[in-house]
């Protein structure tokens, strides 16, 4: 439980600049950003990057981070030029994510604050990827495609809720991309979904894959599979490219998400879509929205790696706006969970 603050306990100095420093690692990327008043101060992280044809094991990307974390922590204090005194409050990742790196950074969270004597907020990881969105776009109220490796939610704001309106019934988007990046045995350098990219660009011809829409939420593991039996048969025969199945895999996935995110937008009456998570940076994806969104009169928000991929600044963002609506979690309460739901979070600074 978090503990909200009446008018006679607020916390906050709303005249007050606000800094808070937000720790992430729910995969594997080691964050560390500094807010202050919705000014980025500082953002570094690491990546753990393993072997082409291997995905990354908790326990390996848990050390990375524990080995990782005090060097990010100390290069974010000193790109942000602050010292532990001037923080405000610090906010880590509690969940969505894999159990290990989730509690090695929480572990960190929790040791800072009490070294700082400061107070420390639990941050859901979808919501921070939706409020860095908002404050870097300037979208006000967007439907939001959420896709990433771990997520694939389209979501809208109503009633102090992020409510989910369509999700993945198995597999997300982006753990789609990375597993068939090993089949080919693609470099994880920076990222499979980043390289699998690259390599469509160069795609000429089309293979028809399963579309799998289910009213309002999709499925990819089906599209997995089928392309999990065919694609070394394809290849060796010279039907077609790794490029060209890479461009099928891409136009297939992304098509079913700009249908379900527009039946979304016509539900809510919405002009506004942002794009969010680590494989919204996919310039595909954006360009496919974007002809989606100008054929309805509506906008298109999406940022570049820097926050769409996965960083501390956004766990700093969600936290400040936490706080700064007099929200705190008690010490006790300061757990990990790897199941934490978008719509299971009180949107206390919303109206």
């Amino acid at each position: 439980m978090s503990e909200i603050y009446g008018k006679d306990k607020l916390k906050v100095q709303q005249d007050k600049m606000v800094v808070i420093i937000g720790l992430e690692g729910s995969a594997n990327k080691i964050g560390i950003g500094i807010i202050e008043d919705g000014r980025v101060l500082a953002n570094p992280r690491r990546t753990y990057v393993t072997p082409p044809g291997q995905g990354f094991i908790p326990h390996d990307t848990a050390k990375h981070h524990q080995a990782n974390v005090l060097e990010v922590l100390h290069k974010a204090l000193a790109e942000a030029d602050i010292s532990p005194q001037q923080i405000d409050a610090i906010a880590y990742t509690k969940g969505p994510g894999m159990a290990a790196p989730l509690i090695s950074v929480a572990v960190v969270a929790r040791t800072i604050a009490q070294l700082w004597d400061k107070p420390i907020v639990a941050v859901n990881h979808c919501i921070g990827h939706i409020e860095m969105g908002r404050l870097i776009t300037g979208a006000e109220n967007p439907t939001v495609l959420y896709v990433s490796g771990g997520n694939t939610q389209i979501i809208a704001y109503l009633e102090k809720k992020y409510r989910i309106f369509g999700e993945t019934i198995d597999i997300a988007v982006g753990n789609c991309l990375d597993r068939f990046a090993r089949i080919l045995m693609l470099s994880n350098d920076p990222s499979p979904g980043y390289n699998i990219e690259q390599m469509a660009k160069k795609g000429k011809k089309y293979l028809s894959l399963p579309y799998c829409v289910k009213g309002m939420d999709v499925s990819f593991s089906g599209i997995l599979s089928y392309l999990e039996e065919r694609a070394d048969k394809l290849l060796k025969t010279g039907q077609y490219t790794k490029a060209d199945l890479c461009f099928s895999l891409q136009e297939t996935l992304f098509a079913m998400l700009v249908e379900t995110t527009e039946r979304a937008m016509a539900h809510c009456g919405s002009q506004e879509v942002l794009i969010c998570g680590g494989v919204g940076c996919n310039l595909r994806l954006q360009e496919m929205m974007g002809m989606m969104c100008k054929e309805r009169g509506a906008k298109l928000y999406a940022t570049d790696e820097s926050f769409c991929i996965d960083n501390g600044a956004m766990i700093a963002q969600a936290g400040y706006l936490m706080f700064k609506a007099g929200t705190t979690t008690p010490f006790q309460d300061t757990w990990v969970t790897q199941r934490y739901r978008t719509d299971d979070v009180p949107v206390t600074w919303r109206e």
